[in-house]
């Protein structure tokens, strides 16, 4: 019974993950579990019963009255009602014209898009369904590889998980209590350097295997070039006015990104009338669906409160802490070995089940490690952590059996697409992720770089 009562965090732990493949909802689930070994924890005579009025108001004061969290339901309106404006589409018919000429070009207007649209919006589902349904046929009808064109579009749109506006920025900016503005600064430059080894990987595949990425025909070269300069005009400047408005203004320290949410939201409905596909319709189509993944993500930060209130209560974080210092772990191997542990749980899990059950546990170890001076700008090693984690969760979109960026593909795309198609195509750009992981491990100042030039 000793034995069991000293180790009863991380005999909760194992329940979670038990619970988590039991097809119950993930805040069913989070908050159950919490519930549970809390009601254990008072019948061993472990904590008080009046506790519980501590996780109640952990989680009134962590998610109810956080004002923060409000970004949240404003940028999922935002990117819904871009994807009903038709922006994305208009960009792609325009980037494909540019590039049309490059082998491989369609792939490139792809992750182009790709970044455009996570700059923008930072919706994932939104993105990979919206992509798929663009992209994917023009690509096969042009001869495109059917796993290279998948891969392309599943990691492309996954991109507006780390580059900001970000909602996995947000959540991450609340559970470590920083500036989700210099979360925002932190992780532009790693989420454009995925892009850069995206479009190296795609113009090295395409110059090895021009069969699997041909250049468009001649036939679709014969449009003046003074109308693509048009077209480029029409269709670059409304989304990159959008990400002036969200972006320039957190950024210029115009707005905080909770009120610069709101501009986006209001932004992307004026743009939706000027372009003619705003109405009573469309608007209550966007707040229903808004209304719908914001009570989702809403319920799983509830129980994931509970969970992570609970853990600790019952010294959850202080028996992890002595366990590392009893293995003798370096601040090194403790970091690869936190690494390992998400990329392994990202084979399962989603990236907010996984930030929120993983996140509160490591980041007040993160705090205690010394790196002997490699993270080169002093107070901001939770950052750097924050951002590596960040890069890390990308790969539980597309690493099966349930990245989930595999199943939106799957469901949007037409039936020539297999899903051993996709699991094969999204093998290269996993590599590429943890590539990009590595080299934030390495080089900190990729993540740092900004906001210590800003004085965040």
């Amino acid at each position: 019974m000793e034995f069991f009562i000293e180790f009863l965090p991380l005999f909760m732990f194992l329940a979670l993950a038990v619970f988590l493949f039991s097809g119950f909802p993930v805040a069913f689930v989070l908050g159950g579990t919490g519930l549970l070994f809390w009601l254990l924890a008072v019948s061993l005579g472990l904590v008080s019963d009046k506790s519980f009025l501590l996780v109640s108001s952990r989680i009134y004061g962590s998610v109810v009255d956080n004002l923060v969290l409000v970004a949240i339901p404003m940028f999922i309106f935002m990117g819904n009602m871009l994807e009903k404006s038709g922006v994305a589409r208009d960009l792609l018919d325009t980037l494909q014209l540019m590039m049309r000429r490059i082998p491989g070009g369609l792939a490139l207007a792809v992750v182009l898009l790709g970044v455009v649209m996570a700059a923008s919006t930072g919706i994932i589902g939104a993105s990979v369904v919206m992509m798929t349904l663009m992209a994917l046929p023009v690509m096969a009808d042009k001869g495109y590889d059917l796993s290279f064109s998948s891969g392309t579009i599943a990691s492309a749109g996954t991109l507006g998980i780390l580059i900001p506006p970000s909602i996995m920025l947000v959540v991450m900016g609340n559970l470590l209590s920083v500036s989700i503005g210099t979360l925002f600064f932190a992780a532009l430059l790693p989420g454009l350097l995925l892009a850069g080894l995206y479009v190296i990987y795609i113009v090295g595949y395409s110059a090895l295997r021009p069969g699997h990425a041909p250049a468009v025909s001649d036939a679709d070269m014969k449009i003046p070039l003074a109308e693509i300069g048009k077209l480029a005009l029409k269709s670059f400047v409304p989304p990159f006015a959008l990400i002036f408005l969200v972006l320039g203004s957190i950024f210029a320290g115009w707005a905080t990104p909770t009120e610069a949410s709101g501009i986006g939201a209001f932004g992307a409905t004026v743009l939706a009338a000027v372009k003619g596909k705003l109405s009573i319709k469309t608007l209550w189509a966007v707040v229903k669906s808004t209304a719908l993944i914001g009570a989702m993500l809403f319920g799983i930060f509830v129980g994931a409160t509970a969970f992570s209130f609970v853990f600790a209560l019952l010294g959850g974080h202080d028996l992890i802490v002595s366990g590392i210092g009893s293995f003798s772990a370096s601040p090194w191997s403790t970091l690869i070995a936190i690494m390992v542990i998400v990329f392994i749980l990202g084979f399962f899990f989603d990236w907010i089940q996984i930030a929120l059950i993983v996140l509160p546990v490591f980041a007040p170890i993160m705090k205690l490690l010394d790196f002997g001076g490699h993270v080169p700008y002093e107070g901001l090693t939770v950052i750097w952590f924050a951002i590596l984690v960040s890069v890390n969760l990308q790969t539980s979109f597309l690493t099966p059996p349930f990245g989930f960026a595999l199943f939106y593909l799957k469901g949007a795309a037409p039936k020539a697409v297999k899903i051993q198609h996709i699991y094969k195509g999204v093998i290269p750009f996993v590599i590429l992720q943890v590539i990009g992981l590595a080299a934030v491990v390495i080089w900190p100042e990729i993540a740092l770089w900004l906001p210590h030039y800003f004085g965040l």
